[in-house]
């Protein structure tokens, strides 16, 4: 057992989200608090009602996860907001959410944790957003299919090639989730190859126009990897159990 305010106060600065800028409703940091103790945790990409359900039948009462309740801004509570703060209230869970602080982390971001998984080295940040680096890029030659059957195993799911770069990449670049309309910005940042989660149908002629291979992921299947490497930094630190609530969404 220990105290969600400690868990708390240790995330936020091991993620240092007072120094990350982010999308307002992101909200990063406590979204809904609990009692105030901590037996067991979860991570989970988002919050939805599959992963709250999921986690009260595992005993979970700290849910750590990517994309928060927030996103779509000022809401009444009513309907579906109304139902899942219900579940957290009635189940006696914490909600902790982490959007950027979470893919740009040097070692258990989305990038550098899918980078690792893809066996990628010397990373270097790149691509400003909201104040900060959000891409990891790295020098690295393999085939586009080759690289898009490692990213396969890595995620275990299917992914989209399309093959529009060097035969043999140069400058790999990296940003999980959406980050498909990006791909003008890594083309001029030297990136020959990109990998992201998912892209606007426009996103693949500009891959074609600029000779760049891009490969789409899945945007949950890029993003699972933060809060899983966030959970066992959280339960070393704390001597805490915690279980990954697989609720994938399709996209």
């Amino acid at each position: 057992m220990a105290a969600l305010a400690e868990i708390v106060q240790y995330a936020n600065e091991y993620l240092r989200v007072d120094e990350c800028g982010d999308w307002p409703n992101a909200l990063n940091g406590l979204q809904v608090e609990n009692s105030g103790r901590v037996d067991r945790m979860g991570a989970a990409v988002d919050a939805s009602s599959r992963a709250v359900r999921a986690a009260a039948e595992q005993g979970i009462d700290l849910l750590l996860v990517h994309h928060g309740l927030f996103w779509p801004g000022v809401q009444a509570i009513t309907g579906p907001v109304r139902r899942q703060l219900g579940l957290l209230f009635d189940c006696n869970i914490a909600l902790y959410s982490a959007h950027l602080p979470l893919d740009v982390h040097p070692i258990a971001g989305n990038n550098a944790q899918l980078a690792a998984a893809l066996g990628l080295s010397d990373l270097e940040p790149f691509l400003e957003a909201k104040g900060q680096l959000v891409g990891l890029r790295a020098s690295f030659q393999i085939f586009p299919n080759e690289l898009a059957r490692k990213l396969e195993a890595a995620t275990g799911f299917d992914v989209t090639l399309f093959a529009s770069g060097p035969a043999t990449t140069r400058t790999i670049g990296i940003i999980t989730g959406g980050a498909g309309a990006e791909i003008h910005a890594v083309a001029r940042e030297g990136v020959d190859t990109f990998i992201t989660g998912e892209a606007p149908h426009w996103a693949a002629i500009a891959a074609e126009e600029l000779g760049v291979n891009l490969l789409l992921g899945g945007h949950y299947a890029t993003e699972t990897f933060g809060v899983k490497a966030l959970a066992a930094q959280l339960s070393q630190r704390f001597d805490l159990p915690w279980d990954f609530i697989d609720a994938p969404t399709g996209l």
